[in-house]
Order: structure tokens, then C-alpha cells, then sequence
């Protein structure tokens, strides 16, 4: 238990915590959280999300109290929070942007994470949490896109629910239900709100399970390797991670900050300035940027049902990355031939989201089919086989051996001895 030995300083704390051991339970998991010490930049973006998250709600609620949810008024609703609410513009490209942010970020939390085997045992719970975190993260951003019901909203709500429809047997009953009547008008666009109202906080509800999920078996870390207990290798979360990830979330904020202020459209599509029109399709209907790789995979299947199955599909398989990774060595860094197919995977899912960007025919059609079964082979062919036949680079015994072996050296070179202490003070 890590927080049994916590005892309040005032009495009304400790009248408090007696009652309720909230603070005991709230104190241990932030303060004095025995930590990895070597947890570079990359591991910041946990706290950075957290950020985005409370940002997305924060301003969402205040939106949300001038928005109208009806198909006749959401246009001009949204415009009138841009020109006539205080700061109502500036509520809407916070919101809007921070949407990107958060999927910029995700993205690159998941990155990390598929980088060092932060999925592998006995992290494995961590990061399907996780993945259903990111699912809802997808169908909460899609929804809120529908909301300002310009062009793209409306077209990509059509394109999207139509999906439903390739189900066997049941798929127009079942997007006739979605719709609440036979098109994508009004009542669709009253439950989207409805639901984007509410997926926010079951995301922050998975978000707190996900945190309990990583304080029991701790982090991971750059090297992979299991913390020495009782050693040099940790350090209590706060001071030393505290403010580590105040400065990268300081810096996530002044690149945040600019999106805003300099470029709020930047990541938008200008067709969502234009009323929705059902009796006009856009010339290219194209998601958000953060859904372009999935959005390549959908249309690399001539099936209408296939593409369903293969996009679902792409997102689901993330779910069994902990047993489709044989290898018992968690951090590409001792993994040569990983890191190698690692990177050419990120080259790929970035190949599939400018493809999803462009008209999918031609060369664009059949480069966009290479790069899908590239996507899925990583994981079901090189994933499963690499860790059988990959020679992986010895282990440091220790988080602290790299970094001590590295100050030997130059001490030896220096000609003077080094004791382990020197190193930390």
C-alpha cells in the first residue's frame, strides 16, 4: 500500500481523512510515488493529455451553454459564439484545436509506448485501457465535428453513419435507428451532442483507471528493465517528476498557445465555414487529420463491408499488441532489428494519412493497399516472428549501470576513481 503511512498535519485533514482516507489515497499516488529516474521527455505526455482532456471539458461546458442542438440553428449558433459571445471565438479555437492537440499528443504517447514495450507484461491492462480510451477519444471528436453542422460535418456524418449500413441483415434498421428517420438531420444531431457531452467523462473515468492500472506495477522506463527495489533507482514522483512535466506541459502550451492565435484554421477543413447542404457534395470529403490514416485503410477495400472490418479492425488489433510481441526484451533500444521495422511502421501510418488526404484512385489507390497490409502485417507477421529470431543486445543490470559505466569511463580516462555516490550528487 503505498499511501498507509500518510497522517494529515492539521486536524481538520486528519478529521477528514479518518472518515474518508481520500487525501491518504490522493497523497500516494503524487507525491511520494517511487518513480523510474531515468524517464526521459516522452514519458511528459501522460500528464499533457490529462491537460488536454480538462481543457476539452472546461471549455466544452461553457459552448455548450450557447450552442443549439438543431439542425436549423447549429450554424448560426456556432457563429454567434464566434462573434458575439466574449471570447467566444476564442473558446472555439481552443476547443477545436485542442481536439488536434490531443490526438497529436495521444499519438505520441502511444508512439513512446510501442517504442519501449511499455504494453508488455505486466502492463498489459494499462495499455488496453488505453486503447478503449483512444476508441472513445475517436467517436467523441468525431461527433463534436458534426456539431458546427457546416459542410464537412455534415457530409462526414453521412459518410460515417452510412457505414451502419453494410452490416448484414440488420444494417439499415440499424443506421435508420442512428439517424432517428430516414437522413442525417435534426435528430442525429441531437444525440451527437448528447453523446458528446457525455463520453468526455467516461473518458476521464477511464483515464483515473488507467492511472491506478500504471501506480500498481509503476512504469516502465528507457531501458525496459525491471526496477531494482529498495535502490538507487527511483526517485518520489514529486519534486523531481512534477517538474519535469510542468516544464513539457509549459512548452506543450506555448505550441498550443500558437495554434490559437496565429493559425486556428490551420488543421481545420475551410468547407466547414459553409452551411451544410444536403443537396450539395463537397468535391472532396476528407475527416479531420487525425483520422486520415484510418480513413486510408476504409478505402483501400473495394468492399463497402470489408473496409469496415479492416478499419475497426486496425484500431482493435492494437487491443492484443502485449501477445502478438514475443520478445521478452521491452525497450527497442536493445532490440536492433525492432527498432529498424519500428520506425518503418510510423513511416507508414504517416504514408497511409496523406494518402487518406488525397483522391483515393490511380497510384494513390494502390500504394494506399501496399501500405494497409504493411499496417497490419507489423503487428500479425513481424511483430509475432521478431521475437523469435531477433538478437537483442545485452540488458544493463541496473537503471543506474548505463549511466554509472558512461561516468567511470570518462573518469577513467580522467585518471581518478568513481564511487556509485558521486554520480547523484
Amino acid at each position: 500500500n503505498m499511501s498507509s503511512d500518510y497522517k494529515p498535519s492539521s486536524a481538520v485533514g486528519k478529521w477528514f481523512n479518518d472518515r474518508l482516507p481520500l487525501l491518504d489515497l490522493i497523497y500516494g499516488h503524487m507525491l511520494p510515488y517511487p518513480t523510474p529516474k531515468n524517464l526521459n521527455y516522452w514519458w511528459t505526455f501522460g500528464g499533457i493529455l490529462t491537460f488536454c482532456l480538462l481543457t476539452q471539458i472546461v471549455t466544452g461546458l461553457v459552448l455548450a451553454m450557447h450552442y443549439v442542438a438543431d439542425a436549423d440553428l447549429a450554424f448560426q449558433s456556432v457563429e454567434h459564439i464566434m462573434r458575439d459571445v466574449n471570447y467566444g471565438w476564442l473558446l472555439r479555437y481552443i476547443h477545436a484545436n485542442g481536439a488536434s492537440l490531443f490526438f497529436m499528443a495521444v499519438y505520441i504517447h502511444m508512439a513512446r509506448s510501442l517504442f519501449y514495450g511499455s504494453y508488455k507484461e505486466p502492463r498489459e491492462l494499462i495499455w488496453i485501457i488505453g486503447v478503449f480510451i483512444f476508441l472513445l477519444m475517436i467517436a467523441t471528436a468525431f461527433m463534436g465535428y458534426v456539431l458546427p453542422w457546416g459542410q464537412m460535418s455534415f457530409w462526414g456524418a453521412t459518410v460515417i453513419t452510412n457505414l451502419f449500413s453494410a452490416i448484414p441483415f440488420f444494417g439499415d434498421a440499424i443506421t435508420t435507428w442512428l439517424w432517428g428517420g430516414y437522413s442525417v438531420d435534426s435528430p442525429l444531431l441531437t444525440r451527437f451532442f448528447t453523446l458528446h457531452y457525455l463520453m468526455p467523462f467516461l473518458i476521464f473515468a477511464l483515464v483515473v483507471l488507467h492511472v491506478w492500472a500504471l501506480h500498481v506495477p509503476g512504469n516502465n522506463n528507457p531501458e525496459g528493465i525491471d526496477v531494482v527495489k529498495g535502490s538507487q533507482d527511483t526517485v518520489p514522483f514529486h519534486p523531481h517528476y512534477v517538474i519535469k512535466d510542468a516544464f513539457a506541459l509549459m512548452v506543450f502550451i506555448i505550441i498550443f498557445a500558437g495554434f490559437v492565435f496565429f493559425v486556428p484554421n490551420i488543421l481545420g477543413h475551410s468547407d466547414n465555414y459553409i452551411p451544410a447542404n444536403p443537396l450539395q457534395t463537397p468535391e472532396h470529403i476528407v475527416p479531420e487529420w487525425y483520422f486520415l490514416p484510418f480513413y486510408a485503410i476504409l478505402r483501400s477495400v473495394p468492399d463497402k463491408l470489408g473496409g469496415v472490418i479492416l478499419m475497426v479492425s486496425a484500431i482493435a488489433i492494437l487491443a492484443f499488441l502485449p501477445w502478438l510481441d514475443t520478445s521478452k526484451v521491452r525497450s527497442a533500444k536493445y532490440r536492433p532489428l525492432y527498432k529498424q521495422f519500428y520506425w518503418l511502421f510510423i513511416a507508414d501510418v504517416i504514408l497511409l494519412g496523406y494518402l487518406g488526404s488525397q483522391v483515393s484512385s490511380g497510384i494513390y489507390l494502390i500504394v494506399g493497399r501496399i501500405a494497409t497490409a504493411y499496417y497490419f502485417m507489423h503487428f500479425i507477421i513481424v511483430m509475432p516472428l521478431l521475437g523469435f529470431f531477433e538478437k537483442t543486445k545485452p540488458l544493463p543490470k541496473s537503471i543506474s549501470e548505463p549511466v554509472l559505466t558512461k561516468e567511470e569511463q570518462k573518469q577513467k580516462e580522467n585518471g581518478s576513481a568513481v564511487t556509485g555516490d558521486f554520480v547523484y550528487k
